[in-house]
């Protein structure tokens, strides 16, 4: 199976001005665990996670103040949609983190997480049988 197979499409993309509460608030609403930020002046393409601000909370930082610029991950691996999962599992593995942000073209076309890697291997739910 592939990368585009099990990535979500629906990507947040956010900017470096971000506060971490606004962040937090787009990425609740989307059900989502992690959100591309874009910042085509200085670092291009990076990753703010809901680890990462856990982590600013716990260092008792304010997120009202704190900027997901200050706290994107600017050194990211990057997926390709017809990557395998063996090889976005591997690359995770390797890396240590739970997020692919997939590329198509250099344009972020989908996210690819663990939990999707997860679903895809795992057998499906069935219903138990009627006795």
């Amino acid at each position: 199976m592939l990368v585009r197979d099990a990535m979500s499409t629906l990507v947040l993309t956010i900017g470096p001005t971000h506060t971490l509460r606004q962040a937090a608030r787009l990425m609740a609403a989307r059900r989502v665990g992690a959100a591309v930020v874009f910042d085509p002046d200085d670092t291009g393409i990076g990753i703010l996670t809901e680890r990462d601000i856990l982590t600013s909370l716990g260092r008792g930082q304010d997120p009202d103040r704190e900027t997901a610029g200050g706290h994107t991950t600017t050194d990211v691996v990057f997926a390709g949609p017809v990557w395998t999962l063996e090889d976005a599992a591997q690359a995770m593995t390797h890396g240590g983190f739970r997020h692919l942000i997939v590329l198509d073209g250099g344009e972020p076309v989908g996210i690819v997480s663990v939990r999707d890697i997860i679903r895809c291997w795992a057998p499906s739910r069935r219903p138990a049988p009627v006795a």
